[in-house]
């Protein structure tokens, strides 16, 4: 019966930590409706911005997203689905607040990790949802 209880806690942190790292992200402030972390002003120089990926994303915080996942694949690997899932929480959460991304909308909108990590590491995506047992990264996200 330890097991269950752990699971439980290890739910209970990630989502406390998510709840969180959402309040820091936001600035305790709720988004306004339909806004993005992404700038959505026009580029006059192509090489001024970084071009953005499907997920409102650019291409370093993708590959930034998709580098943390392919590093914690063997930890999901070696433990139970239901112990790993709370690690992939803490994983994006931590992701979207450092790279400014908005908690709110991303809670909203789950499918985004899965569009991001499609466009940027398929591969990385297909082996986490091996790992972790899951159809979508979104399916796992509790909390967002």
């Amino acid at each position: 019966m330890i097991r269950p209880r752990r699971t439980l806690l290890a739910v209970a942190v990630a989502g406390a930590t998510i709840a969180g790292l959402a309040g820091c992200a936001s600035g305790g402030q709720p988004a306004p409706s339909g806004s993005s972390s992404v700038s959505a002003q026009p580029t006059t120089d192509a090489t001024s911005e970084p071009s953005t990926l499907p997920g409102g994303v650019t291409e370093p915080q993708a590959a930034e997203l998709c580098s943390q996942m392919e590093a914690q694949l063997q930890s999901w690997r070696t433990y139970t689905p239901s112990m790993s899932k709370p690690g992939l929480n803490l994983l994006v959460g931590e992701w979207a607040a450092r790279n400014g991304i908005d908690m709110l909308a991303l809670a909203r909108d789950r499918d985004r990790v899965d569009a991001i990590a499609s466009a940027q590491c398929p591969e990385v995506r297909g082996e986490a949802l091996e790992a972790l047992q899951i159809p979508t990264l979104a399916s796992a996200l509790v909390g967002f």
